[in-house]
């Protein structure tokens, strides 16, 4: 099932490989992301090495969020980083001009209530140096704003500090 398949790629030029994340699926089902080999009871389902490199920068906007320029299949587009969302979410008139399609039904809970939403797999997404493949997500009809969420930045160490945010492997 391509929501199992989540690879991440870095595309750093000569950056040497530095750590190696597995992907894991318990006897529930459920993905795990850890640093260290799968457990017997745990599936093995892939894994990536992460290059070392500079930490990606942003400054805090006048609204206090911080923003991202980024791509979903090759479509312009800019990001609020957002721990609160479990997953990226995009809005469904992005999504239909970078060719998302609804793979299944889902409904979410949000800060505004209980929304339906629609999944499906992000063949290519970038921001900054990184470039992901096959990434779930979220077509949300009422959203306003890409969100780039937790099933993405849990993969990164995340500081903010004197009105920057860093982003780097750990």
């Amino acid at each position: 099932m391509p929501a199992a398949l989540f690879t991440l790629t870095i595309l750093l030029s000569t950056a040497a490989w530095s750590a190696t994340i597995f992907k894991c699926k318990n006897s529930q089902g459920a993905l795990l992301y850890q640093e260290k080999p799968c457990a017997e009871e745990t599936k093995s389902v892939s894994s990536w090495g992460l290059a070392s490199g500079a930490p990606l920068v942003m400054g805090q906007s006048n609204s206090g969020h911080y923003f991202v320029e980024g791509s979903i299949n090759e479509q312009k587009l800019n990001f609020v980083i957002d721990t609160g969302a479990s997953t990226v979410a995009i809005p469904q008139i992005f999504a239909n001009q970078a060719g998302l399609v609804c793979m299944r039904q889902s409904v979410s809970q949000t800060a505004n209530g209980m929304t339906h939403t629609c999944m499906t797999i992000i063949k290519k997404l970038k921001f900054g140096s990184f470039i992901l493949t096959d990434v779930e997500a979220s077509i949300a009809p009422n959203l306003g704003q890409p969100l780039l969420g937790m099933n993405v930045l849990k993969q990164f160490r995340v500081e903010q500090d004197s009105g920057e945010m860093r982003l780097s492997i750990k």
